[in-house]
């Protein structure tokens, strides 16, 4: 008996999937159907995935073609599966074409032709719409932005907005977006949702204009500078049946996700310090918004990061919050700390701009601590270090390109299916963080004030 095996998403069954299954079961007599887990279709990156794992196995039971159906769980499973199996023909379709030769020292592998205009992703697009993007800003950010939307399905950058439309211009060119606008109004007209990534100063301006004009709005972090500003936007987003999301790249990413289940089921034991940094050196230039004197600064610029896994397993209610910080001959903070207390812990979040630290995530408990090396905002790897080391135990997951295909993901998913419960950055984690940014720049303000006298 000649044995033939295939893998696949297989999300919302369609003709295209039948069809490849015949093919594959045609060039034996027992075909094997792998299909991707949930959470390995997370760690590779595919996007808005539809259906469960089960509902998805029982779209392919239905067709009748598979002989055995398997899960596949992790990278490096096929040769396994072609082994245990005793597997002749390892078959897949040709947009995959190359990428499995390395099979061939084990089975024979086939690249199949697929059904040409069919795919889930356009069945996807046919359910629910394309999801019609605006991108407000045109810098390093959006550029960003611009690249990682590729990765996901059901939306596409419709029209760009900046008040200098030269800039706008460039930047539709460069990443094919036909519609251009320096009129704010105007833009919202043609577009469904708003994604912000302006200077830190407009975000609540835009944001609450997108709001009142009923566009869903993913906003760059931070939101706003105020607390009160961000109990606002979250109200009008509320009474407007909208999505209001911060784009904290982080918090949406499949490792530090896991990292938090990690640090709060009980293994390192009873919480008691977390010190999170995050610097990075930034030149100083006459157009740097990070060194810009009412806004700009280490802690506006990198505190939503270094803050985030402390609101995140410590909570929100801490007992107190002070600040230290360097600033240059313009008052604008190179490095700053931020420390917490709790009611039985205790916290410091490091940011720098101009000075240098090691940007490492420590989490220390009363039974071992969790260690993210430096950069931990791209959370890949993390270890769970006990007493005696032979216990510790490693972790990884993957942070691909950078790392903005997640939130954006998570942007569409909750615009598409509203009853979804956002928990991976809440309403008042976003509030929370808000708070604290206004308490740093409020008192900044106070003690430059003292000193000048």
């Amino acid at each position: 008996m000649k044995k033939v095996i295939t893998y696949g998403t297989f999300d919302l069954f369609h003709e295209g999937h039948r069809q490849i299954l015949l093919k594959a079961k045609g060039l034996g007599d027992y075909l094997i159907v792998g299909i991707t887990s949930d959470y390995f279709d997370i760690q590779r990156g595919k996007m808005n995935v539809k259906q469960s794992l089960l509902e998805r196995i029982e779209g392919v039971k239905k067709c009748g073609i598979a002989d055995e159906i398997i899960i596949e769980e992790h990278a490096g499973q096929k040769v396994a599966d072609v082994q245990k199996h005793c597997v002749d023909i390892f078959a897949i379709g040709d947009d995959w074409h190359g990428k499995f030769d390395y099979l061939n020292e084990y089975c024979n592998v086939v690249y199949l032709n697929r059904t040409p205009k069919i795919s889930s992703t356009s069945l996807r697009e046919d359910q629910f719409g394309i999801v019609r993007l605006g991108v407000v800003g045109t810098g390093r950010i959006a550029t960003r932005q611009a690249h990682e939307l590729k990765f996901v399905s059901g939306v596409c950058n419709y029209a760009v907005y900046n008040p200098n439309k030269s800039s706008a211009d460039k930047f539709a060119s460069k990443h094919g977006i036909s519609l251009v606008f320096d009129n704010y109004d105007e833009f919202l007209e043609k577009v469904d949702a708003v994604y912000i990534a302006s200077p830190h100063d407009t975000h609540y301006d835009y944001a609450l204009r997108s709001l009142n004009a009923y566009k869903h709005v993913l906003c760059e972090k931070p939101m706003t500078l105020s607390g009160n500003e961000a109990e606002h936007l979250f109200s009008v987003a509320e009474q407007n049946k909208l999505v209001l999301m911060e784009a904290i790249r982080t918090a949406y990413a499949p490792g530090f996700i896991n990292l938090l289940a990690i640090a709060r089921d009980g293994r390192i034991g009873k919480i008691k310090d977390i010190e999170a940094a995050i610097t990075k050196l930034i030149p100083q230039t006459p157009h740097s918004r990070e060194y810009d004197v009412n806004v700009g600064g280490s802690f506006t610029e990198l505190a939503s990061g270094s803050l985030l896994p402390i609101i995140k397993i410590l909570g929100k209610e801490h007992k107190s919050l002070n600040f230290d910080f360097f600033t240059n001959n313009e008052n604008v903070d190179l490095y700053a700390k931020a420390y917490l207390k709790y009611d039985d812990a205790i916290a410091t979040a490091k940011t720098g701009i101009g000075i240098k630290s090691e940007g490492q995530l420590l989490i220390s408990g009363t039974k071992g601590y969790i260690l993210v090396n430096s950069p931990w905002w791209l959370t890949k790897a993390f270890e769970v270090c006990y007493e005696d080391t032979t216990e510790n135990e490693h972790f990884s997951a993957p942070f691909p390109g950078y790392g903005m295909r997640y939130e954006l993901a998570d942007f569409i998913r909750n615009i598409r299916e509203p009853e979804l419960v956002n928990f991976k950055l809440t309403r008042t984690d976003s509030i929370a963080l808000a708070y604290m940014m206004e308490n740093f720049i409020q008192i900044r303000k106070e003690r430059l004030g003292a000193l000048a006298c």
